[in-house]
């Protein structure tokens, strides 16, 4: 598809699937899906420190306690949106096996490497 070509369709008021329609026939759709599941979600834009709460804090516990389930040295904490002593510790223990700066605090560097990892210990980037 050139880019031109496609540009000039949206500027007539083409709408995407029309554009691909346009190029390649009418047998084109767009398939979509209520949710997708499994998929770490981005840095929350902001370090989650103790005393932090909400989502994201839950998500980031949860990867962690699927993380020690692989690296036993990391505490298993509880998932439970409230960032406390606990959840402290495993981050400063997570961050010193993954040679992060063992602060506490889940910067932008150390949410990644737990995304990362935890993609690596649930399997859920592996093509099946």
């Amino acid at each position: 598809m050139t880019q031109w070509g496609s540009k000039a369709l949206g500027d007539q008021g083409y709408s995407p699937i029309q554009i691909l329609r346009y190029y390649y026939g009418d047998n084109m759709y767009i398939n979509t899906a209520e949710a997708i599941s499994g998929i770490p979600s981005s840095w929350p834009g902001y370090n989650l420190t103790q005393g932090s709460t909400g989502d994201k804090v839950r998500q980031m516990q949860e990867q962690l306690a699927v993380i020690s389930g692989a690296y036993p040295a990391i505490p298993k904490i509880t998932a439970d949106g409230i960032y406390g002593p606990a959840t402290a510790a495993a981050v400063r223990k997570f961050q010193s096996v993954f040679g992060l700066p063992q602060t506490g605090i889940v910067d932008y560097p150390t949410w990644y490497k737990i995304s990362e990892i935890y993609v690596g210990v649930s399997r859920i980037a592996e093509l099946v």
